[in-house]
């Protein structure tokens, strides 16, 4: 599965939700909107496919009618924010916490449908699936830990650079140093989530492999839902600082905003705004035409 789970990473443009520049096109691309998918992990047979196409749609109908009108009041909070220069630690926590809710009732509607496919697969689909996690693992630890510690902060620094960028602007020197300090705070950080991403895939494909025990529905759903629940004592530590430094990142870089930046940022917020906003099942939601 694509990014199963994915690890929601706090910031500005995570927060975002859907950061596509169409809506429409990203609710024709399910790892957009929700956080697995089943292309790159393991092959379907063409019945699997069916019944996942179909089940998609049903998930994709409820989270465009019933989540999406949810987030628009989520985006107004934001702007008034950002208008009214109220970003600071707790304001931006507020809007942490509550894209986290939305992910998370995301996960609870989608996880039954994900038990009942993965009850359906034969030993070599599993198999397919763990050998799929196991060149995952590597692809990562060759990306993300192989180089420096000093290139990994930089490279980290960068890829940072580039989410914030379309948002604001080019970043002043200023932003850039706050930047570079931001991951460099975050030290060993790559190692911590590389092998917390290791911990869970195992018990994953080991509670896959035990598809058939009468507790399977619990077991996976729990993994899926709860995922929290088994990370690594180190990565516990670890996301907490990383969440925390990327709120006091964001606050620090809006706080140092040109007039520019400030009007882009906004602006930014209102395109995406709009975007939800003319999605036709939102509308009908809505009680629109």
């Amino acid at each position: 599965m694509r990014a199963l789970l994915k690890a929601f990473m706090v910031s500005l443009l995570a927060l975002s939700l859907l950061s596509c520049t169409r809506m429409d096109l990203a609710y024709r691309n399910l790892d957009l909107i929700i956080p697995w998918s089943l292309n790159d992990y393991l092959g379907l047979n063409s019945a699997q496919k069916d019944w996942l196409n179909t089940r998609l749609k049903q998930h994709l109908s409820w989270h465009c009618s019933t989540q999406l009108p949810g987030y628009l009041g989520w985006l107004d909070r934001l702007q008034q924010m950002v208008e009214t220069r109220q970003v600071t630690q707790a304001e931006l926590q507020a809007r942490t916490n509550e894209a986290k809710d939305a992910i998370s009732q995301i996960s609870r509607q989608i996880t039954p449908s994900a038990v009942e496919l993965l009850a359906q697969l034969d030993d070599k689909q599993v198999q397919e699936m763990q050998d799929a996690f196991a060149k995952d693992m590597r692809k990562h630890q060759k990306e993300f830990l192989e180089e420096p510690l000093t290139t990994q902060i930089d490279e980290r620094a960068e890829r940072m650079e580039k989410r914030i960028t379309p948002w604001v602007g080019k970043l002043s020197p200023v932003q850039l140093a706050r930047v570079k300090s931001w991951s460099q705070s975050l030290g060993e950080q790559n190692r911590d989530w590389l092998d917390n991403r290791a911990h869970w895939q195992a018990l994953f494909v080991k509670t896959v492999q035990e598809r058939r025990s009468p507790d399977f529905a619990e077991r996976i759903g729990k993994l899926l839902q709860d995922r929290h629940t088994f990370w690594t004592p180190q990565y516990r530590v670890a996301y907490e600082r990383t969440e925390q430094a990327t709120i006091a990142l964001l606050v620090d870089i809006v706080a140092a905003n040109t007039p520019e930046q400030q009007q882009r940022l906004l602006q930014k917020i209102a395109d995406m705004r709009e975007d939800f906003t003319n999605l036709h099942c939102l509308k009908t939601a809505l009680g629109g035409s």
